[in-house]
């Protein structure tokens, strides 16, 4: 059940790796703590190779950090077995990456409802579902393209799908990792624009990180992972 606190909140996270080439162990993060409320829009940026990624895959419960703690609507993550994690992925977290990651011999609509085959949500029909992905899908301007394949669409339009389907079992939190980095100018600016409004307009909760200035500006706050640790970012939001 969610609860009155923050939805995602991360308190002294760290993030560390083994080399047989080193003495110590090699810290990508360090004492990272942060608080996201429901409906908040939030993006991260840093240089390459900063940790941000690292950063995300622990927030969406695809890696656990070395110590620290993550809760998600008061629950700590890391006391999880991987069958209950993947349950909270398909259930409450909604992915976003650079690369599309779309099944090449599928529809758009069936791409789209991918993540409902593990659902298991006893209140939601097969057709709830169908109603959802349609009307998402008319909502990103992709009406006239559900029995297209993704070799048929532009860039733009496959990251619009990959959108749809990361929001398609109404997630509280979306993660997008680079959503824009492939993309020409033009598309990077209407897939940043249908972010921000599908935050509003679905009350997700939505965490983006980011290379592109121009993007990272359209959030309600702008944080920087420098040194391992998150700082507010000082060419302002």
């Amino acid at each position: 059940m969610p609860t009155a606190g923050p939805l995602l909140k991360l308190v002294d996270v760290t993030k560390r790796y083994e080399s047989p080439a080193r003495a110590a162990p090699l810290a990508i993060l360090n004492g990272i703590s942060l608080e996201v409320s429901a409906g908040q829009s939030l993006a991260i940026i840093g240089p390459s190779g900063s940790g941000k990624s690292t950063l995300l895959q622990i927030i969406g419960t695809l890696d656990r950090p070395s110590s620290g703690v993550v809760t998600l609507n008061g629950q700590d993550l890391n006391t999880l077995e991987d069958l209950a994690l993947a349950t909270v992925r398909n259930r409450q977290i909604g992915f976003v990456f650079q690369a599309h990651y779309l099944l090449p011999q599928c529809t758009v609509l069936e791409n789209v409802l991918v993540p409902t085959l593990a659902a298991k949500n006893k209140t939601t029909t097969a057709q709830d579902y169908r109603d959802r992905a349609d009307r998402l899908l008319k909502r990103v301007g992709l009406a006239d393209r559900t029995t297209h394949r993704p070799g048929q669409l532009s860039g733009g339009e496959r990251q619009r799908v990959a959108v749809v389907r990361a929001l398609i079992n109404q997630p509280q939190l979306l993660l997008a990792d680079e959503p824009t980095g492939s993309l020409d100018h033009a598309s990077a600016q209407q897939l940043g624009q249908l972010l921000v409004e599908l935050n509003r307009e679905e009350h997700v909760s939505l965490i983006v990180v980011t290379h592109a200035r121009e993007l990272a500006q359209r959030m309600g706050c702008v944080m920087e992972l420098r040194d391992g640790q998150l700082v507010p970012d000082e060419g302002g939001a």
